[in-house]
């Protein structure tokens, strides 16, 4: 689409004008996706080389507010709050100059505050914004399969699935506004917080004169097996098991809190013994119950 094309020229084919504001590593790979799927694109960066790349295959916008005017759905992909609010926000913003059915989907991973201010004030200027917290990295967004947590209105989400076809291989309507980026926000916890339990791993292993290349081999070939984080994540609710529930599945829950009590003790007494502080292995022995559904500890 040469840069001057106005936006009514691309909808003609029924498909709806795309913005991509930011081609940063995740902005890039949606807007290479977009294209992909033959949706119209229209992007925008401070950064001309990022545009120019796209220039002989979209519209290149000189502001956030220009790109909003050609465009039917806007995804915002810049890093922080500050970058969120300078392109969407004010008189000058995009949300300010965007027209009626236009959708903004905001892709940046950012504060619950900076979230809820922007979708007050495109509610108050009648415009339709969904938060989309998004996982899988660069490159599964240059391959269409980014995972999309999508919260905001259910209609407004069915009007955006043609982008959302284009940009990833699962899109989950989390609940209403805010909840894409609380859902990320708790992604991105089991994220962190497993990298924690690895780094312990890894002390408790070189102390022991284990090579830790060799521990990440069998860490990764296991997991094939048993999982990762997501393996006692079956339950509608973190709330202790009850006398209603099904007798079978708790026995088999005290089981395994017993085996991991156990594990994680010998884990313990092995890294008192070679100096090593794993305060995380700690909490988790402490907290095996609570975790497998038992019951808190005070």
């Amino acid at each position: 689409m040469p840069n001057d094309q106005p936006a009514d020229e691309a909808r003609r084919g029924g498909t709806p004008t795309v913005g991509v504001i930011g081609l940063g590593d995740i902005g890039s790979g949606v807007a290479t996706s977009v294209l992909r799927e033959g949706l119209p694109l229209v992007v925008c960066d401070v950064r001309t080389e990022a545009t120019d790349r796209y220039a002989d295959r979209a519209g290149v916008a000189s502001s956030p507010a220009h790109l909003v005017g050609r465009s039917e759905v806007v995804v915002v992909a810049v890093v922080d709050d500050q970058q969120v609010h300078a392109v969407l926000s004010g008189p000058e913003g995009g949300l300010a100059a965007a027209g009626p059915g236009t959708i903004v989907i905001v892709v940046s991973t950012i504060s619950t505050p900076c979230v809820h201010a922007i979708g007050a004030e495109a509610d108050a200027l009648g415009v339709a914004v969904l938060d989309c917290g998004v996982t899988g990295g660069p490159a599964a967004a240059s391959s269409g399969d980014l995972v999309c947590m999508v919260g905001g209105d259910p209609a407004v989400i069915e009007r955006a699935a043609p982008v959302f076809d284009a940009i990833s291989s699962l899109a989950v309507t989390m609940g209403p506004f805010g909840t894409g980026l609380a859902a990320k926000l708790a992604r991105n916890l089991i994220t962190y917080g497993s990298w924690l339990a690895a780094h312990e791993g890894q002390q408790l292993a070189e102390a022991a004169g284990i090579s830790l290349p060799k521990l990440a081999e069998v860490v990764k070939a296991s997991d094939v097996h048993i999982g990762g984080a997501s393996r006692l994540m079956f339950r509608t609710t973190v709330a202790p098991f009850t006398d209603a529930d099904d007798k079978g599945l708790v026995g088999a829950m005290q089981a395994g809190a017993s085996l991991a009590h156990k594990d994680l003790a010998a884990a313990l007494e092995l890294a008192e013994s070679l100096h090593v502080e794993l305060p995380l292995a700690a909490m988790a022995e402490r907290r095996t119950d609570e975790v497998f559904g038992l019951g808190q500890v005070s």
